[in-house]
């Protein structure tokens, strides 16, 4: 596959296109001045909300307002992501930040005021009909009396957080764009490792290179192991601070309470993933098995399952995945070609471009995905996932009004590990070949492996070390890479050997800047493989669920959104039934390396 050393060398038909968000540099700051007169606007409604007539006029306005904001955030994030260190990239992502946290300051007198009214004055509210439309969202903010401060508090509140919330970013720039980690050799070609590339370099059939790789990038890591850590705690602190100012018992307290979510659903979670950790060290003895490895490494667990596997130009991992996702129906189909149709997906990798992939949109807006192509089932799983992404924010933006289209991602992730499913499913009964039917079955294990056990692991580390800084704590270099092998001991076992960079994996986990979001991979991935499998053995009911479950918009809660589903996630069967087909998968993992 052709390295591209910079995004000018990237061929137009794999960057994505961004004019629906804005068409130039002067369309942008032409908006945002516009939005600034409008922000300004907010002033006339304080002390005023408790008017029905009045509320309606604010919220009219605010709808109005905080389309504005998301398309110009959305777009410099976008712009800012595809070629990181741009300085008029940088410059928009600071306007339209800067814009974020204006508007949001002003509009946080909302929450009090209206908090302020008694049980009585908000019910009579509604007796305003234009105010019904608006119903579930306002009780969503009411339910939060308790946590809610005065009007200038949440303001201080407000600007803080918004004059603290670059960790995240300087992390990223960190990681993708200014360290060097230096070149290697392979097959007489001297290549740059960077963070969007490691993962494919790390494949390499020469035992040799992958430990040279992977002692290169983590060496850089552990060296700036101490200014990663102290990001990361800048970033806890601010986000259990913001809990206890707001009157909860901790963060963790502040997550379920926002997703209105039992605590019964996490600890059946973790425990039934956690007592089948055995199936998961299972995999790893058949991986180790297949390789021939007496020695399982860390570096070794990226590698192929089946050796010298091929390479898929772009155009035929789309054709894979739209193939896979053809059992959805024609209108699931019809959105998954706007993907393609409209430029909508960022492919190829270069240095100075944000690594991982993801799917990020407005309300009013289609979204765009960010990946780093590099030819393998893993780069095809990344398309399948994120237009998961995409083609549920299509059908959400078509079923529901404009303040209800923010689906939380305890709610998304099922609609992105369901396509994965579907994928692997795909690739296995369309196999030409054993090796085919293994690289199906490794996809699927791999998405598993990552999204149920990797995430609760994950999931787990992240609560400690909130309850770390929760109890007055700091989050340091060495204590991060000692949570973290003792929780690779835990998953690993005696199977894999770790080694002196063991522990600074963590550094590279960039949802640890996303507060708790680890934990609804595991939940998704759950739901997912009990919907592909109903799917995919012709189950008509489940099906029509599913598709509805894809068009359920904000104003449910994730609760009533997985009753479409008919699934309870406090319940262990929705976890056993996803370690039952994970074990099934593995039956036939295994089967097929015994066959000659």
């Amino acid at each position: 596959m052709k390295i591209y050393k910079s995004r000018n060398e990237v061929p137009d038909k794999y960057k994505w296109d961004l004019k629906e968000y804005f068409s130039s540099n002067k369309e942008f700051n032409k908006t945002y001045d516009k939005c600034i007169k409008l922000i300004d606007k907010i002033d006339d409604y304080k002390g005023k909300i408790n008017k029905p007539d009045k509320l309606y006029e604010y919220l009219k306005l605010d709808e109005e307002i905080m389309i504005m904001v998301e398309n110009l955030y959305v777009y410099a994030y976008l712009m800012n992501d595809q070629e990181l260190g741009v300085s008029s990239s940088i410059e928009n992502k600071s306007k339209a930040e800067n814009l974020m946290a204006l508007y949001e300051s002003k509009v946080s007198f909302f929450a009090p005021e209206l908090l302020n009214l008694s049980k009585e004055e908000y019910t009579a509210l509604f007796k305003n009909k234009n105010l019904c439309f608006y119903k579930d969202l306002l009780d969503k903010i009411y339910r939060a009396k308790s946590h809610i401060l005065n009007e200038e508090n949440e303001k201080i509140i407000t600007l803080l957080d918004s004059s603290m919330n670059h960790f995240d970013d300087l992390s990223s720039t960190m990681l993708n764009s200014a360290h060097d980690y230096g070149k290697v050799k392979i097959d007489n070609h001297v290549t740059q490792i960077t963070s969007t590339n490691y993962s494919k370099l790390i494949k390499s059939k020469n035992t040799n290179i992958r430990k040279k790789i992977y002692r290169q990038y983590s060496k850089v890591l552990d060296q700036y192991g101490d200014i990663s850590a102290g990001l990361l705690n800048a970033f806890v602190k601010s986000q259990s601070t913001n809990a206890i100012l707001h009157k909860y018992k901790n963060s963790w307290d502040n997550k379920l309470f926002n997703n209105n979510m039992p605590n019964e659903a996490y600890e059946s979670l973790v425990k039934n993933v956690e007592g089948n950790i055995s199936s998961y060290q299972r995999y790893l003895k058949l991986f180790k098995k297949l390789h021939k490895l007496n020695i399982l490494h860390l570096y070794d667990l990226n590698l192929d399952v089946v050796k010298g596997a091929r390479e898929y130009t772009v155009e035929e991992a789309k054709d894979l995945v739209f193939n896979s996702i053809k059992v959805l129906g024609p209108e699931y189909q019809e959105k998954f070609q706007k993907i393609f149709d409209n430029h909508y997906i960022d492919y190829m990798p270069y240095k100075g471009k944000c690594s991982g992939g993801y799917s990020f949109s407005t309300s009013t807006t289609n979204s765009r995905i960010l990946m780093s192509y590099n030819g393998d089932l893993s780069s095809i799983s990344t398309i399948a996932h994120e237009g998961g992404h995409n083609v549920h924010h299509q059908f959400v933006k078509d079923n529901n009004p404009v303040i209800y289209r923010n689906v939380t991602s305890l709610v998304s992730e099922v609609a992105s590990l369901t396509n994965e499913c579907l994928l692997s499913s795909y690739l296995v009964k369309n196999a030409k070949s054993k090796e085919e039917k293994l690289m199906g079955l490794s996809n699927i294990i791999g998405v598993i492996n990552s999204n149920l056990f990797g995430a609760v692991r994950e999931g787990k580390m992240e609560q400690e070390f909130y309850k770390l800084v929760d109890n007055g704590g700091t989050i340091t270099k060495e204590y991060m890479d000692n949570l973290t092998i003792d929780s690779l001991k835990k998953y690993y076992g005696n199977i894999v050997k770790l080694d002196k960079y063991s522990g600074v994996s963590w550094t590279r986990r960039s949802h640890y800047y996303m507060f708790y979001y680890l934990y609804a991979y595991s939940f998704c991935i759950s739901i997912a493989a009990y919907v592909a499998n109903e799917i995919l053995n012709g189950n008509k009911i489940v099906l029509a669920k599913y598709l509805e479950f894809l068009k359920t918009g904000s104003d449910k809660w994730p609760i009533e959104a997985f009753n479409v589903l008919g699934v309870d996630l406090t319940k262990d069967d929705v976890y056993l039934g996803a370690i039952k087909y994970y074990n099934s998968l593995l039956d036939e993992f295994e089967r097929l390396i015994k066959e000659n």
